[in-house]
């Protein structure tokens, strides 16, 4: 099963993802991380995310460019984890060095598109950045609409689509996800 999930910054997203790929039948697990750290918040928030799946038999594989590169270091029959949609286009749009790479949305788009018809059970990890009525600079839009239209592609491709709200998770697309103790996500259930 392919599932999308996204949702505003600490809702819980990351906790539900795992329990949805752990719940997967297919083996390995996979954690695919995307992000590259730039400070000692970032690096927090990864050790964090670390302990908090410490103990839950995923593998993980460091993959914060080019995610198709993912077929090539894992078996494509395993339970993937990818988080997030988020860190990973950023990566890719603003690499070291400064401004904006206006092709990045295509190759991480690309990327994605492959990884999804490549294997079976994957759980994408999104950011919701968009409900924000601020007028922002250029490359700060370029990067919300890139990441809408990768969004919106990933959720066409994916069986179930999930919003983290608020400690709920509501399901938008798809259907059995509450079922089978793995649709307590956050707050207690999928609405």
């Amino acid at each position: 099963m392919r599932i999308f999930i996204s949702g505003g910054c600490k809702n819980g997203k990351s906790y539900c993802a795992q329990r949805l790929a752990k719940a997967q039948q297919s083996r390995p697990l996979y954690y695919i991380a995307t992000m590259s750290p730039v400070d000692a918040e970032d690096r927090e928030r990864i050790e964090r995310h670390r302990r908090e799946r410490d103990g839950w038999g995923f593998t993980t594989v460091e993959q914060p460019a080019r995610i198709e590169g993912i077929l090539d270091k894992c078996d494509p029959c395993g339970s993937f984890l990818l988080d997030s949609l988020t860190a990973l286009l950023a990566g890719e749009m603003f690499p070291p060095g400064g401004g904006a790479d206006p092709l990045a949305a295509a190759r991480v788009a690309d990327g994605l598109a492959r990884v999804l018809d490549a294997v079976c059970d994957i759980v994408v990890v999104s950011d919701y950045v968009f409900s924000d009525a601020a007028a922002f600079e250029p490359a700060t839009e370029l990067f919300r609409r890139s990441l809408a239209e990768i969004g919106r592609a990933a959720a066409k491709r994916c069986d179930t689509v999930l919003e983290a709200a608020y400690a709920n998770v509501v399901a938008h697309k798809g259907e059995g996800i509450g079922g089978g103790g793995i649709g307590g996500g956050i707050g207690g259930g999928i609405a």
